[in-house]
Formats: C-alpha cells, structure tokens, sequence
C-alpha cells in the first residue's frame, strides 16, 4: 500500500484508526462486514491520483480502532457521532466531504445523510439502498419472518452464540467464507455450505495475501464489535422514529450487483426500480446494476466503481 498514510484520531471519546492518501477534496470511504478500510485499497488509490484526498477508517470496533465493549455503544447515534467529529477533523474549514459507504458503510452514509445532510457534499453507496422502515415491524422480526431464525442477522443478535461458533470453525475460515460466498443462511451445527475439511478457492479479485490481511486483523479483535452493529438494528428502528418518512435530499448514486444477496432480498428489486427508493431519495441521479457481480462490488470491480465514483463526484467539486 505505497504512498498511504495511517494515523489514529480522537473522536466522540474513542480513537478511530484512519488510512488516507492524496490532496484535494476529501472522499470518506466506509466500510461493511466483515471488512476494514482494506477493503478500498483500489479506490484510495485511484481516486488519490484523480485529484482527491481519500480517506478511510476502520469502524469502531473494527481493525486498529477502538473496539467499546457496550453493545449499546454501537447505535446509529454513536457511530454518525464518530463520522461528524471525524469529517470536522479531516477537513476543519468547509466541514463537509465526499461520501461512499458500502454494505454497513452504506447504511452508516444513508444515516447521515439523513441526520447531518450539512456534513455530505454527495454519496455514493454500494450495495444496500436507504432501507425504508416499517413504521409496526422490528426488522430483525421482519427479516426473521421472510428467512427464518437461520437467516444471518438472526443468528447474529445473540450476544456472544455465534462468537463461540466462529471460534471453533475457526478466523482464518470464517472470514474466507464471508468474502467467497457471503451466506445467507447459518445453520446451527453447520454454519457453511462446503464441510471445513474442503479448501476454500478464493475469489479472482482477492489474492490469498489480501484475504491473510483481514485474518490477521480480526484473529486479533474477533468479531463482536461488528456483530454489535446488528444487534442494533432493532434499536436504531426505536432511536429513528422521529425520522420515519424523512427524505435523503443529498445529491446519491447507488451501485449493485446483480448477484448481490441485498438484491435478491424480497422487494428490493421493485423498491430499487419501480419508485419507492427514489422517492425515499428525490436526489437519487442514478442506480447502476453491474452484470455478474456479487456483494464485495468494490473490490470485484473496481476500475468500473472508480469510475463512476470520480464522474459523479466531479460534478460537485
């Protein structure tokens, strides 16, 4: 990783460990799960060289940040807290930035669209579209209603069940199986499809020495921090009411792919296509469905990401 810079900075009363390369506008770029800023190592460069400062932090609970041992310390509240003090950090004159967020960063970028619009200049989002909260239904009893208690936000709400699972399959496993063939499904007894004596091949566009860097971190944290960002979607659908029918009025592009799990969710094909996301999100400019792509599309695509990252954001500078 030629050229980038890592530092840990003090923000909302925890530190957060950034990596950052480049001059110019700053792009935050937020990860997902099970992920670290690693995960955009191709846009930190390719976008540093298009005239941009990009930036992007572990999480908290993630990687080199600090990791709050409160699940209640993971609330939509505590981390958009995290990214406002941050974006003031980062860029202390203008106090707004670039925005792109895939997977739990896209969820996290929507959030604070939603809660702090004067800190985004534009977002771009990966993955996961703003999810529109029924105003009667939990969701993880809605997703448990669809999938049943299998389905992996389910298996995750547990405080630390599904730790002791992962610990005996094993980090070096567990993560290679989320970024190969992310599941829907964790059956007890028999988390993954392929038995654990079967080798795992990785993907095309992850090298066994890229998948080693996120083993290696989370052989080291373990994943409860991370697991504790879906133990609270119940409590940010309480936290969010006084939001409930409130647009996103920043200026959004949204990419997926067609093989992404998000994309097959039930409704989310009509909701993405046929009104409800832009009308969720009038400044919604475009949605784009990348062909034979799955779920880690920054990484499975990137020239193609960067591209449509630096033209939409050019717009805005």
């Amino acid at each position: 990783m030629e050229g980038v810079q890592h530092r840990m900075v003090e923000v909302n009363g925890i530190n957060i460990h950034i990596a950052e390369k480049g001059e110019g506008p700053v792009i935050l770029f937020l990860h997902g799960f099970p992920e670290l800023w690693y995960s955009w190592r191709h846009q930190i460069h390719a976008l540093s060289n298009m005239g941009y400062r990009t930036v992007a932090p572990d999480l908290r609970g993630y990687g080199d940040s600090d990791i709050p041992e409160s699940v209640d310390s993971y609330t939509c509240f505590h981390i958009v807290g995290d990214l406002v003090e941050l974006i003031d950090v980062l860029d202390p004159h203008e106090r707004k930035v670039f925005v792109v967020g895939h997977d739990w960063g896209a969820i996290l970028a929507w959030f604070l669209c939603l809660l702090r619009p004067d800190k985004v200049k534009a977002v771009v989002n990966l993955s996961v579209p703003f999810l529109r909260f029924d105003r009667n239904i939990k969701p993880v009893e809605l997703w448990r209603a669809y999938y049943g208690s299998d389905h992996y936000i389910s298996r995750f709400q547990e405080y630390g069940e599904i730790e002791g699972e992962f610990a005996w399959v094993g980090m070096d496993r567990v993560e290679k199986e989320f970024l190969t063939d992310f599941p829907v499904l964790l059956p007890r007894g028999k988390l993954f499809k392929r038995p654990l004596d079967e080798p795992i091949t990785l993907p095309c566009w992850l090298s066994e020495e890229e998948a080693d860097y996120y083993v290696t971190k989370f052989q080291k944290t373990g994943f409860t921090g991370p697991l504790n960002f879906y133990r609270n979607f119940d409590r940010n659908w309480e936290l969010l009411k006084p939001w409930v029918g409130c647009k996103i009025e920043t200026p959004a592009k949204f990419m997926i792919g067609d093989k992404d799990l998000v994309y097959h969710m039930p409704g989310m094909k009509n909701y993405i296509h046929n009104g409800g996301f832009q009308e969720d999100v009038p400044c919604l400019e475009e949605v784009v469905v990348l062909e034979g792509v799955d779920h880690f599309i920054s990484m499975e695509e990137p020239q193609k990401v960067n591209e449509y990252i630096f033209d939409f954001f050019s717009r805005f500078r």
